[in-house]
């Protein structure tokens, strides 16, 4: 059955693309250090799309943003190295153009014959791609006769490369964005009961609404991270020295006292792993919560709730897992998320981990295989788990 986001967007389904010059909006935005890719989850993530169109007979054009210039042309976030790892990945020549609509761009695409790729530069080393400029949208447009997107991550910008071609031209969702759509989308229309929420990361703030939408949904949710310690003082209790952001302590405990009086449980931790200084090689110990030192603050869930919180993953129907436990970059405070990756690995219910640091948390336990769906996009899962219609799926629906 096809998630109900789908509905009137075509897809690759609908397209032969013979013949045709292909623009394909990427998701390429890849961490680099020292000009490397460090993980290439993005760029593998785009081969399906890319190998169909290619193998189809099509001219294929793509673009994507990567790091943040600011308008103009910057050396350390240039697309050279993605072009270097994507000929390595489909096995062919990766055309590279110095700029995005410029001489350079014009023509090397035109020049493309079928089953060749071109990469454009940087979209956002252009201003028209954040403002979504109709010039610059009517020269992107100009590259090509037919639109894919396939950028899940940046679905949620109403950005030119987004927005502004497939207003001009046939546009069709990708393979990655039909699977994202169609994941998140089963989590939103009829989940498998009981659904549970898993809900991590430094700030409230930043999930406050996503947070609100799914107490609506599902049966149970299961906090962690640094915002934990927001909703522990809701509920009176004394965190020491935790991070705490205290503008939305009324907020989380009117929350939670709606969701509770609709039978949603609400699972806080009840032990956590405690240091002096936000420092990995701090000394790390476990403390029961309301027994926190007060110079101590919290950096992960106790080994009793992470415990606790897998044995509700464990138990649940469907999970949407976003934002890890503590910090699990350090191995020190790593448990919390580690348990429950595994235990999102191991459970038989629908699982759904949302982009971002979870998505990086559990490919470092080396569990992201056995979970239904890892997201590539966190601002965007959270979006449309808050209910939002994303722009780059409403510029597709016909």
């Amino acid at each position: 059955m096809t998630s109900p986001l789908l509905e009137g967007v075509a897809t690759l389904d609908d397209l032969d693309p013979d013949g045709r010059r292909v623009f394909v909006r990427a998701d390429l935005n890849v961490p680099l250090r020292d000009g490397a890719i460090t993980d290439d989850l993005r760029v593998q993530a785009s081969l399906p799309t890319l190998r169909y169109l290619l193998d189809g007979g099509a001219a294929v054009v793509v673009a994507s943003h990567l790091g943040r210039p600011k308008g103009e042309p910057d050396p350390s976030s240039s697309m050279a190295p993605v072009g270097e790892r994507l000929q390595e990945l489909l096995g062919q020549e990766v055309i590279v153009a110095t700029d995005v609509i410029g001489d350079d761009a014009r023509s090397k695409a035109e020049a493309l014959a079928p089953g060749q790729l071109l990469l454009l530069e940087n979209l956002r080393w252009d201003p028209g791609e954040t403002a979504n400029d109709e010039a610059f949208a009517d020269a992107l447009a100009g590259l090509c006769d037919v639109y894919v997107n396939d950028a899940f991550g940046a679905a949620h910008r109403a950005h030119a490369s987004i927005s502004g071609i497939p207003a001009r031209r046939p546009g069709y969702a990708g393979y990655l964005l039909a699977q994202e759509l169609d994941a998140l989308g089963g989590l939103l229309d009829e989940p498998r009961r009981p659904y549970l929420a898993v809900l991590g990361g430094a700030k409230v703030s930043d999930k406050l609404i996503v947070l609100e939408q799914l107490l609506q949904l599902v049966d149970a949710v299961a906090v962690g991270g640094a915002m934990a310690f927001t909703f522990l003082v809701a509920e009176g209790v004394d965190v020491g020295a935790s991070r705490v952001e205290e503008d939305q302590v009324e907020t989380v405990g009117e929350l939670v006292k709606a969701a509770r009086e609709r039978g949603v449980r609400v699972l806080l931790p009840t032990d956590v792993v405690v240091a002096p200084e936000f420092a990995e090689q701090a000394p790390a110990t476990a403390a029961a919560v309301g027994a926190i030192p007060p110079e101590q603050m919290g950096l992960d869930i106790g080994p009793q709730s992470a415990e606790t919180y897998a044995e509700a993953i464990r138990g649940a129907g469907s999970v949407f897992w976003n934002g890890p436990m503590g910090v699990f970059e350090w191995e020190a405070f790593a448990g919390g998320t580690r348990t429950v990756a595994q235990a999102m690995a191991a459970t038989s219910g629908f699982t759904v981990v949302g982009g971002g640091d979870s998505a990086a948390a559990i490919r470092s336990f080396g569990l992201a295989e056995q979970v239904d769906h890892v997201s590539t996009g966190g601002g965007a899962s959270l979006e449309l788990l808050e209910g939002r219609v994303l722009p780059g799926v409403a510029a597709l629906r016909r």
